[in-house]
């Protein structure tokens, strides 16, 4: 009778999947991709920016490179919108007013500065998006599409306003955006519809005319938003007051008259020390006010 030979003893089973149980070195491995990401746009930006300095704006060439920064920095504008996901608003939108941020630091964002262009960028980012919260108190539903463009129309013209020095025309709004005056003057009239205050009306405390009047007009506390970080080390330069109005200002985000109240003076003076601070810093030739 042939005798079985003897089985050889099953040798343990491997895993079914590396996933199941990884190492810390394994786990390191999987996070060095993701920096390796970040690290890469930050370096794609930097070429990006050294080739949009050169190119001549309105071309061809320029708006694709200039396409290419909107795309490589979505990820900023994903991150920063996320901040605001308590809020009753469709995260889509969101992230379409943030790219409108981004599209102005783009714009606005000189690469010889030295500073970083996340570090610049996030704050103008965040600073519309908080606009557009600020701004989307609507008492009259207003059509989607209408208010989008709304949106656009309020950067455009502040924009304009910037390169021009004045207010701009509906016409040269229109020309910006590539849309019909009649569009433009329906933008206007949606913005009626976000609050129930007279827009005729002078605005408390800041001594502007009526929201109407003030379409085009910079907002120094979104100015105030994009430069906090560059203003920062310049604080220890002004005197103590000037210092504290500033942080109450730009940190604390107070209205002129709430800092009058706070210090117990007059809001004209308030007036009077907040672009003496900036003409202080102007002279240091460290940022432009």
């Amino acid at each position: 009778m042939a005798s079985t030979a003897p089985q050889a003893p099953s040798s343990p089973q491997a895993p079914s999947s590396p996933k199941e149980q990884s190492s810390p070195q394994e786990q390191s491995s999987e996070a060095a991709p993701r920096r390796s990401r970040g690290a890469d746009t930050r370096a794609l930006t930097q070429v990006l920016f050294g080739q949009l300095k050169e190119l001549q704006p309105g071309t061809s060439e320029h708006d694709r490179v200039r396409g290419a920064l909107i795309e490589a920095n979505l990820p900023l504008v994903r991150y920063a919108a996320a901040r605001f996901r308590s809020r009753n608003e469709p995260m889509e939108d969101v992230v379409q007013v943030g790219t409108i941020g981004l599209i102005n630091a783009i714009d606005r964002f000189d690469p010889d500065r030295g500073v970083q262009f996340p570090t610049f960028a996030m704050p103008t980012v965040v600073g519309e998006i908080k606009r557009y919260f600020r701004d989307n108190v609507r008492t009259v539903h207003v059509p989607r599409r209408l208010h989008e463009l709304w949106v656009q129309v309020n950067s455009a013209t502040e924009d304009l306003t910037t390169s021009f020095g004045r207010t701009p025309t509906t016409a040269e709004i229109a020309e910006r955006l590539r849309i019909t005056e009649d569009e433009v003057l329906s933008c206007i009239e949606a913005g009626r519809s976000y609050h129930a205050t007279s827009l005729e009306a002078a605005q408390e405390g800041d001594g502007l005319p009526g929201l109407l009047d003030r379409l085009g007009y910079e907002d120094p506390a979104l100015d105030g938003v994009e430069h906090r970080d560059l203003v920062r080390h310049l604080l220890v330069q002004l005197p103590e007051r000037e210092q504290r109005i500033l942080l109450l200002r730009y940190y604390s985000n107070l209205t002129q008259s709430q800092i009058s109240a706070e210090l117990g003076v007059s809001q004209m003076h308030v007036s009077r020390l907040l672009a003496r601070s900036f003409q202080r810093l102007r002279s240091a030739n460290r940022i432009d006010a």
